[in-house]
């Protein structure tokens, strides 16, 4: 299965749940709970051979690419290294293609997934999964000098979407609620964005923060209105008797919200390297 596909379809789980994050918050409490004593062979193999095995696919810029040299770098490659430091380990990344990751994972060929994946309820029953570390959900986004500040300023609007794709989907709902928006179907984010800053042909976009972020980078002109439409979050994920791995990326992950280390990561790796030199 496709990264874009997924995330459409994770989008549907995530808000057939719950909204704001409770759902796996929950979650992660209940397997942290039994952590204190249940043995994690994953944990203790980890400290036994001093590194971390972490899988990604090196080909979604800027959370994980190969640099001009073939090294894997990103905003995943940067904070694997940084959780295991936090942990007095070293982080090994493996490459792997995405659609295999679930299984290199059982298979033990690595100890966690850190690579932009989105929480899939459906497979709480193979694995555990880290509170969310960034939300790719679908946002509304504006151009900077547009008056449109929150969701029913979109009335009597021209809104672009992205054809067939979650924004075409949630904007069909919000007429569907009695939202009177024009839908604009554009084949590609690229046309939709051009549409919006160059052509002014629709007043606001609906896209999805990773390309949103990537666009600011650029340069161009679009700010985000409120919260996103729907929440799409990034997860690490590990084996489902990782009790005290999982607890260990929890300490961490808070640590890293609360001293802003996961701010300055997106910083970093959405306008600081928005022009890295990158294989092709």
């Amino acid at each position: 299965m496709q990264r874009g596909r997924i995330l459409f379809v994770v989008a549907g789980v995530v808000l057939a749940l719950a909204l704001g994050g409770v759902w796996l918050n929950q979650g992660v409490q209940e397997a942290l709970l039994f952590s204190f004593w249940r043995s994690d062979g994953t944990w203790e193999a980890i400290q036994q051979r001093g590194a971390w095995r972490v899988g990604l696919d090196p080909s979604f810029p800027p959370f994980e690419m190969l640099d001009a040299s073939g090294a894997p770098i990103g905003y995943d490659v940067e904070l694997a290294h940084a959780l295991a430091a936090s942990w007095g380990v070293r982080a090994d990344i493996v490459a792997v293609g995405f659609d295999s990751l679930p299984d290199a994972l059982k298979a033990g060929k690595i100890d966690s997934i850190v690579s932009a994946y989105p929480y899939d309820e459906r497979l709480t029953q193979d694995f555990l999964f880290s509170t969310p570390y960034f939300d790719a959900g679908l946002r509304i986004a504006v151009h900077n000098r547009s008056t449109i500040n929150e969701l029913s300023d979109l009335s009597g609007t021209r809104v672009g979407v992205e054809w067939g794709g979650l924004g075409d989907m949630v904007g069909r709902r919000l007429q569907r609620d009695g939202l009177e928006l024009t839908l604009h179907p554009f084949e590609t984010p690229e046309e939709m964005i051009a549409a919006l800053v160059e052509a002014h042909s629709v007043e606001a976009i609906l896209i999805d923060n990773v390309m949103l972020r990537k666009a600011q980078a650029a340069g161009l002109p679009l700010r985000a209105v409120n919260a996103p439409l729907e929440s799409i979050p990034y997860v690490i994920v590990m084996p489902r008797r990782a009790y005290e791995l999982q607890r260990q990326l929890e300490n961490s992950l808070h640590q890293f919200k609360t001293d802003g280390k996961l701010d300055e990561l997106e910083r970093r790796w959405f306008a600081d390297h928005a022009t890295e030199d990158v294989a092709p």
